[in-house]
């Protein structure tokens, strides 16, 4: 049977959504996070050398990266999309097909960055540190967030927003893949983003995708979404 490697409150999340909507049998395999340097645990390297979730193993196949598994998981079981998952792969050369494309990039390859660093910079100060650093830290951090962070991730928000305009998934009107890739990033944005809240389309589309009964049934397995600051 298909096995998630799933490690809490990460990427993977958005794996299990996906295989709850295709109805693909699997079981998932859990691990806990280091509680005080909140990484991976050593156990599974064994798995994948990065030792890094999400991880699948498939039979004889394991695959690494949550957009790699993403497209393994389409290409592997698509004849099981029905309905609004149709699409889920679009035609290729389509306008749906395009921005399916981008957004399955933009999701890592751009907006996941700042959200991370907003993580970070929101965790430092609140670290095992002399008393007399503590102030510097927090300036420091304040700093690179108001200078830095902030305001790249306002306008990941303001271009997301715009397009949810005309918009209602993704790639249009029906699910592709670009939804499930941007699913943690969505939830990530909503929960550290400043002023994320003032974003409605961006709120009804994590509405939209919270309502779906394969995303409920995803997270009463696999727990929380984001790790909060």
């Amino acid at each position: 049977m298909l096995q998630v490697h799933h490690l809490d409150t990460s990427r993977s999340q958005r794996v299990l959504w996906l295989l709850e909507e295709l109805d693909v049998p699997y079981e998932i395999v859990h691990y806990k996070r280091d509680k005080r340097t909140m990484l991976a645990p050593p156990e599974l390297k064994a798995i994948h050398p990065l030792g890094k979730s999400p991880v699948i193993t498939d039979g004889a196949v394991t695959v690494a990266e949550s957009g790699a598994i993403l497209e393994y998981l389409a290409e592997t079981y698509g004849d099981r999309a029905q309905g609004d998952l149709a699409q889920l792969l679009p035609e290729r050369g389509s306008a749906a097909y395009r921005q399916c494309r981008f957004w399955l990039h933009y999701a890592e390859g751009s907006l996941m960055n700042w959200l991370l660093l907003k993580l970070v910079f929101q965790s430092i100060p609140r670290q095992p540190m002399p008393f007399f650093v503590r102030p510097i830290a927090r300036k420091l951090c304040a700093q690179v967030q108001a200078k830095l962070v902030d305001p790249n991730l306002s306008t990941a928000l303001a271009f997301i927003e715009q397009h949810l305009a005309s918009h209602h998934w993704f790639a249009g009107e029906q699910l592709s893949l670009a939804d499930f890739q941007m699913s943690f990033a969505i939830e990530a944005a909503l929960s550290r983003a400043d002023g994320a809240t003032a974003y409605p389309r961006l709120q009804a589309y994590r509405d939209r995708m919270a309502a779906r009964p394969g995303y409920q049934r995803a997270l009463t397995k696999g727990g929380p979404v984001v790790i909060n600051a």
